[in-house]
């Protein structure tokens, strides 16, 4: 079939104009993979066994409502289970919270640059996306997006930590934030990298269901919980919003493997956290021997940091991956780089010692949004 040929099906002409979403760029054989925000660890032996013995059912499909872990989240969080919500990854919740509540001729809001997923899921439902610029420190600008809301938005997407700068948005600015929402306006924290956060005056969105019933709080086992492989992620918020966004699910997407290894993480969860705080520890030590090579690097509250190489960044790419190590590159904005195996990092900041020494003078300082 040529190009030619498919010309002739008549589809969608702004999803054609839509760049597809790019997996993370895989790694050399002898390199480190730092491109995808993955947990360096590899899984527990509990979780793998758990994950094993349902392989001898794969000729029936999963339990995919997987009320034995919505319950156990529930139970955790202090809400109804009809108040959790499962998917395949928190990006498949995304995706149906926004067809759920936008359509052709709606609005969705959110900061830019964040999650490179977010301007697909919105033009896949039809709507139109109102990028809002970060603050020259990463962070969101949550009076601006405010007051980008019109009649027609149906949507506001914050993201905290905001991925890829890795900013926070902190406990009394999203409070002022919501203050200045409709309280009919469906507001979707997006908090992947949620336990990976250090900083006190940080959101956390899920005590504050009871105060906003258009608030809907999304996390992730993806990450944290290394789990990236078998896409499982949730939502907590009013059943009656979650219930909408089901209805917009592809069925039967959560797998058993998924939603086993999920319950298993849990049950390992101290093991799991004590590698979170080695990997955000990790974190802090690199942003702190960045920023003494002279790059401005914004505080990073996730597992990744976010390097402003502007209209270097498809060079400083290709000098990171000539070294053996896959970056995930923003051109003509920077580069996020995943916090990986120790060696990786010591690796790391070899090769941005020598790209920031050739950047134009100051230029790592700029264009951080």
């Amino acid at each position: 079939m040529t190009d030619e040929d498919t010309l002739r099906v008549r589809l969608r002409p702004e999803i054609v104009a839509v760049p597809a979403y790019k997996q993370g760029r895989p790694a050399p054989a002898d390199g480190f993979k730092l491109s995808s925000n993955e947990n360096p660890y590899p899984p527990l032996p509990s979780v793998v066994e758990a994950v094993t013995a349902t392989l001898a059912d794969l000729n029936r499909y999963p339990n995919a409502g997987g009320a034995d872990l919505r319950e156990r989240l529930a139970v955790r969080h202090g809400v109804g289970v009809d108040q959790v919500h499962l998917g395949s990854g928190s990006v498949s919740l995304l995706s149906q919270f926004i067809m759920a509540a936008a359509g052709p001729g709606d609005e969705v809001v959110y900061s830019w640059r964040s999650f490179e997923a977010y301007p697909g899921l919105v033009t896949v439902a039809g709507a139109t996306s109102v990028q809002v610029p970060n603050r020259p420190d990463g962070r969101h600008d949550l009076p601006a997006m405010a007051a980008a809301i019109t009649d027609a938005t149906r949507v506001v997407i914050v993201c905290t930590p905001n991925n890829p700068t890795g900013t926070i948005v902190t406990a009394a600015e999203f409070e002022e934030f919501m203050a200045a929402v409709p309280s009919d306006l469906l507001v979707l924290l997006d908090e992947a990298y949620y336990e990976f956060v250090t900083e006190d005056d940080s959101v956390d969105g899920i005590p504050l269901l009871t105060r906003y019933p258009n608030l809907v709080v999304l996390r992730t086992f993806s990450k944290a919980y290394g789990l990236a492989a078998l896409r499982v992620g949730y939502a907590v918020g009013p059943a009656a919003v979650l219930d909408a966004a089901r209805s917009a699910a592809i069925p039967l997407s959560v797998t058993d493997a998924a939603r086993v290894a999920a319950l298993a993480s849990i049950e390992a969860e101290d093991e799991l956290m004590e590698r979170v705080a080695r990997i955000a520890m990790r974190r802090d030590r690199l942003r702190d021997a960045l920023i003494e090579q002279g790059w401005n690097v914004p505080q990073a509250q996730g597992n990744f940091v976010w390097l402003a190489t502007g209209d270097e960044t498809q060079a400083a790419n290709d000098a990171f991956f000539d070294a053996g190590l896959t970056v995930r590159a923003f051109p003509p904005e920077g580069i996020r780089i995943s916090v990986g195996e120790q060696e990786s990092v010591e690796k790391l900041l070899e090769v941005a010692a020598d790209i920031v020494r050739d950047l134009p003078n100051g230029h790592a300082g700029k264009r951080l949004g």
